[in-house]
């Protein structure tokens, strides 16, 4: 975890966008000592929301699942692919 003080972003912001760049991961920024905001660089903040897209589409597949709603077997769907691969062919 990486935690700076907020007169770092304000005294020294390349660094700061340097370090984002480079870790790759959240920075928590302090104000009076206490946790106040989070910064990322975009890359890694549009990679975040790609994920949490993902789980929330596999949360309401398997809730689909759980609910007993009809789904397709895995030979269905190898069908299903193998005959839009077809269309696009």
């Amino acid at each position: 975890m990486i935690i700076k003080p907020s007169t770092a972003l304000r005294n020294d912001y390349g660094m700061i966008s340097d370090l984002a760049h480079q870790e790759d991961a959240p920075i928590y920024i302090t104000k009076n000592g206490e946790g106040d905001l989070v910064v990322m660089s975009i890359d890694a903040f549009e990679r975040r929301e790609e994920v949490l897209k993902l789980r929330a589409r596999l949360a309401a597949a398997e809730q689909s699942r759980l609910s007993g709603q009809p789904g397709f077997s895995i030979e269905q769907s190898r069908k299903r692919l193998e005959a839009l691969y077809e269309q696009n062919s």
